[in-house]
């Protein structure tokens, strides 16, 4: 099934990019590809490189298993499954920012601080993103200490500047572009009055709140090989997936999902009043359900075992009552977000079969504001915002780094507790 799937993949990744190569001979754009088509392809290349990957480790596997081949070593298997199985989300991650860029342009009608600066983040990705997959092999023994400090160190600080360039670039791009339409007045006028009641707007900032404040620095705490000690399969493992899969990317493509029904089946949101909750309560359900996790994680609760308590083994292992209290509140969180999803689904389903349709698509209707520029237009169109007067995004990068700073100090405090040295 693995490999079927496989190959559908890698079909529409060549249908993408041979698209590309007629929109060009068709002059479709000017130039360099859109920014937004341009992370589109990071995307592509990085699928290949994972499908690359999972034929490499699986055919011979699939063979193995029905007795073609003798023998295939456990750590090689290990090493080169990885490289399929995390990239495969470095894949959502690089689709995912080019629609938090699309959304600001279709939206707001923004642009870039920098074409050239996202386009860097996005080249760092296609280098160094999947590299993230090491963290999930520090602790196996016969893999290089080189290898593992080079994964952990030179190489994730390279895959992260890209990360931290969009951080900065699209809350920038969008304040730019709300300050451009005149919310000048004081430091945060501009995110005060944002279009909190557009779901794609609304879900689109929340993912990238969650997923750089959850995801991105439980990422950088989780690979970096000295403190992903005190962490590695626990309960935090998960907890940061569900910071960068569900919160990331799940979220947004929710959220672009306001302005493609519309844009594309040209047929209005059925239950706008409810897309408008949707983000939110999802959004809450999602960012609890990480904390939590991250939170039992870091008291040690596992994950991968079918019994936490551990009540029938030998020795059992009395787990903090705070770990249990974790777990309980991660469960509340869970019923939140799988509402926030069901509000999802009733509303998708409901307006892609009966939804009323629209002659004056691409507007997303009810549930959100028309669009501050032709769709056409604002994402396929090159250009920066030549501005550098983003106050209120320079406040909130600079949150987020002491928040990335102390949290960073805490794990190796907590690393130096159970790991003293005397």
């Amino acid at each position: 099934g693995l490999i079927i799937f496989a190959v559908g993949a890698l079909i529409a990744c060549g249908n993408f990019l041979g698209t590309l190569v007629i929109a060009k001979d068709e002059r479709t754009y000017e130039g360099s590809v859109p920014l937004v088509t341009f992370g589109a392809i990071t995307a592509a290349i990085i699928a290949v490189f994972t499908l690359a990957s999972g034929a490499i480790i699986l055919i011979p596997t699939w063979l193995w298993s029905i007795g073609y081949i003798s023998n295939i070593d456990p750590l090689t298997y290990k090493l080169i499954w990885w490289a399929m199985g995390h990239s495969s989300q470095q894949i959502n991650v690089s689709a995912h920012v080019s629609v938090w860029y699309a959304v600001a342009a279709i939206v707001l009608g923004a642009k870039p601080l920098s074409e050239k600066a996202s386009r860097l983040a996005f080249f760092l990705y296609i280098l160094f993103l999947q590299l993230a997959s090491a963290h999930h092999l520090l602790v196996d023994p016969g893999i290089s200490s080189e290898w593992k400090i080079f994964n952990t160190s030179y190489a994730m600080y390279l895959a992260v500047l890209g990360s931290m360039i969009h951080a900065l670039t699209v809350p920038g791009t969008i304040e730019a572009a709300q300050r451009r339409r005149g919310f000048n007045k004081g430091m945060f006028e501009w995110l005060r009055k944002a279009p909190w009641g557009n779901p794609a707007f609304s879900g689109v900032f929340l993912s990238l709140v969650m997923f750089g404040f959850l995801g991105g620095i439980s990422g950088v705490v989780m690979g970096t090989e000295q403190i992903n000690i005190i962490m590695h399969n626990t309960l935090y493992v998960p907890g940061h997936f569900h910071a960068t899969v569900v919160a990331g990317t799940t979220l947004t493509f929710m959220a672009v999902t306001y302005l493609l029904i519309p844009m594309i089946l040209q047929r209005e949101i059925m239950f706008p009043r409810l897309a408008r909750w949707q983000p939110y309560v999802f959004a809450i359900g999602v960012s609890g359900i990480s904390l939590f996790m991250m939170g039992a994680g870091t008291l040690g609760i596992p994950r991968r075992v079918w019994d936490v308590t551990m009540s029938d083994a030998m020795f059992p292992h009395q787990y903090p009552a705070a770990a249990f209290l974790m777990l309980t509140l991660n469960g509340i969180c869970a019923v939140l977000a799988a509402a926030g999803g069901l509000m999802y689904i009733v509303n998708v389903v409901a307006s892609t079969f009966w939804g009323k349709k629209t002659a004056d698509a691409p507007q997303a209707q009810k549930a959100s504001p028309p669009p501050a520029a032709p769709v056409r237009v604002a994402v396929g169109s090159y250009g920066s915002a030549e501005t550098l007067y983003i106050p209120g995004t320079i406040v909130l990068v600079g949150i987020f780094f002491i928040s990335f700073v102390l949290y960073y100090y805490v794990n190796w405090k907590y690393l130096a507790e159970v790991w003293p040295l005397r």
